[in-house]
């Protein structure tokens, strides 16, 4: 595979691209490519349509780049183009980590987790050691003074306007049936301040 510079400037985007790029990968891509530089080409055809690194292509532009390592595929139909991007997309999803490796590589960078696509967090709290993992489990739940102080003004602001509206309610005796004894005690209602209608207390 012959792999050559090309100007970004003589590379275009496909007219339609089955992958769609989120801010966060374009992100870790940058991240990559500010870390490791290029390390695959961005595969195009003949007249420079990209078929393979549209994300990389992206990159690059925002990172101010002017060219690209890239490798022309010369020959395919139509057809075959848009092949050629449904695989680059999909055969890629369909491999699985190797957890047991993964964490292999991960206890080896212990100090230097900093590793574009992986959040540094989730990746020191898989190589925490037993005693750091009790603590973290300990402080799980915990809220700050200010944010317990908070939720208790809350909670008194709610408890007082409820309060306000059951000082407010007015009370209404039912329709009596006409026997003494299907008398029943008064009930309380206040009045919904959108619509009107009674909410009974």
């Amino acid at each position: 595979m012959k792999v050559i510079k090309k100007p970004l400037t003589e590379l275009r985007r496909p007219d339609r691209n089955v992958r769609m790029h989120t801010d966060k990968q374009l992100k870790e891509f940058r991240r990559s490519v500010e870390m490791f530089g290029q390390i695959r080409p961005i595969v195009v055809d003949e007249d420079g349509v990209i078929l393979a690194g549209n994300g990389l292509y992206e990159t690059l532009l925002s990172l101010g780049r002017t060219e690209a390592d890239c490798y022309v595929v010369s020959g395919l139909t139509e057809a075959e183009k848009k092949k050629l991007m449904l695989a680059d997309n999909r055969v890629f999803d369909l491999g699985v980590d190797d957890l047991a490796a993964l964490d292999a590589f991960i206890l080896d960078l212990k100090d230097d987790l900093d590793i574009p696509g992986y959040e540094e967090d989730l990746l020191r709290a898989m190589v925490m050691e037993a005693d750091e993992a009790s603590d973290a489990l300990l402080e799980y739940g915990t809220i700050e003074p200010e944010q317990a102080a908070a939720i208790t003004e809350t909670r008194e602001k709610y408890a007082a306007r409820e309060e306000a509206a059951a000082a407010q309610a007015e009370e209404v005796a039912p329709a009596q049936s006409g026997t003494a004894s299907s008398a029943e005690p008064a009930k309380r209602f206040i009045l919904c301040p959108k619509c009107g209608e009674r909410i009974w207390l």
